[in-house]
């Protein structure tokens, strides 16, 4: 009996020793906690081991070097894993190298350090009735970040971060254009007392012309090799903003004087990442800024059960970059509005890559592009997980979502600057 023991003992040493990898799987049956997972490759990067992404394999896995701790660290966060040998992972990595199958594998080697560009009480505004997914998953994930707002950005602290994301913002000074309806709101006239007061502080006449410069100062920033996230509003209003530098597009309720009537005619286009030939609302009490939303161009024609989005499929050898970033446990994702829920196709440029599109609708719902050395990307709609997210409701609980693939496209764009890869035109 001791012998039959210590063999047992002997071969089960020689097992551990074999089984070299963990490998996170993301499949829809294969992974129970999928927003979870994205926080355990971040931690392992933290602690100096490199993560391989297997691009296109189950779901896009995750796998990294055996160690003990990094196991118990996958138990306590309730993710689903695999530990396996040598041999085997070695296996999965010639099915992945073979030249008919479209998967790959990306090397996550750096720590990604993140800023979230939000009021840092709360860590928004204490009155401001609305959460931002970004920092929700963020925080469910157990993904660091710092949170900076105009006065880091115009102190020129971006060049600390890899990763920025623009919270529920207007860029364009007309507070949310949320005027008509709660302008006698206390929460409203908190942040136009707030905002008019640091624009002052900041040496700015305008909370508009602050705003502006943020937004130059952000574009810097990804030239010089930054990637940059954003959702809802503040993916129209960062390029209306730029396009509308040295005219006044805000009627007096937002500024004090009027807006340039011939504010139209001076946009210029060329400053854009993205949008190009729009028209400005110039109503102050509309609900919006200009036509490249498709939020009431949808109204009627795109009811809420028929209500989705398809990622495109890339080629993983060839394309890494939106392959990274399209990574999901299915391709059809559900649509969710906001005060900028899609993207009009007209008014997107030619050079922009649509990783996301209800075709039907006409509508680009995620999109991505380069500028200088670096990347931005922009995500419609304001809660993957909850469809028409009102003025003064609850924040979504993840806990009730944990395997969202539209917060896992969220996720994608974190983990993107971890891989240090070379600006490569798709």
């Amino acid at each position: 009996m001791k012998k039959i023991f210590l063999l047992f003992v002997i071969s089960m040493i020689a097992w551990q020793a074999q089984a070299s990898y963990i490998v996170l799987k993301m499949t829809d049956k294969g992974q129970k906690a999928h927003l979870k997972a994205y926080g355990i490759a971040y931690y392992v990067l933290e602690q100096g081991v490199a993560v391989d992404w297997l691009l296109n394999y189950e779901g896009g896995a995750f796998a990294f070097k055996y160690f003990k701790e990094l196991e118990n660290e996958c138990l306590i966060r309730g993710v689903t894993y695999e530990v396996i040998p040598d041999g085997r992972y070695t296996s999965i990595l010639q099915k992945i190298a073979g030249p008919e199958v479209n998967m790959d594998v990306i090397k996550l080697e750096k720590v990604p350090k993140v800023a979230v560009y939000s009021p840092k009480d709360k860590p928004h505004h204490p009155d401001l009735p609305w959460d931002d997914a970004v920092t929700l998953v963020l925080t469910y994930a157990e993904i660091p970040f710092d949170v900076i707002y105009d006065e880091e950005v115009l102190s020129n602290k971006l060049s600390e971060y890899d990763w920025l994301h623009l919270h529920h913002e207007d860029f364009t000074g007309q507070y949310g254009k949320f005027y008509r309806s709660f302008r006698n709101a206390s929460w409203y006239r908190s942040q136009v007392k707030y905002e008019e007061a640091k624009a002052k502080a900041l040496g700015y006449n305008k909370v508009s012309q602050m705003k502006l410069e943020v937004a130059k100062r952000i574009k810097e920033y990804v030239a010089q090799g930054g990637f940059m996230f954003a959702m809802c509003s503040a993916t129209d209003t960062y390029d209306i903003a730029l396009a509308a530098e040295g005219t006044d597009i805000c009627e007096k309720m937002f500024d004090g004087d009027a807006a340039d009537p011939n504010a139209q005619g001076r946009l210029n286009y060329g400053k854009c990442f993205a949008f190009r030939d729009f028209k400005l609302s110039k109503n102050p009490m509309e609900y919006e800024y200009s036509d490249i939303d498709a939020t009431d161009f949808r109204k009627g024609k795109v009811p809420k059960n028929l209500d989705y989005f398809t990622l495109f499929e890339f080629s993983a050898k060839w394309d890494p970059i939106p392959s990274m970033l399209t990574q999901n446990h299915t391709d059809v994702i559900k649509g969710f509005m906001g005060q900028t829920t899609a993207f009009r196709k007209q008014v997107i440029k030619d050079a922009v890559l649509i990783m996301g599109e209800n075709k039907s609708a006409g509508e680009a719902r995620y999109i991505h592009g380069d500028f200088g050395q670096g990347f931005w990307t922009f995500f419609g709609g304001h809660d993957p997980e909850d469809y028409q997210h009102f003025v003064g409701e609850e924040e979504t609980d993840l806990e009730l979502h944990p395997t969202s693939p539209g917060y896992r496209l969220i996720l994608n764009n974190v983990l993107f600057p971890a891989s240090r890869k070379k600006k490569q035109k798709t």
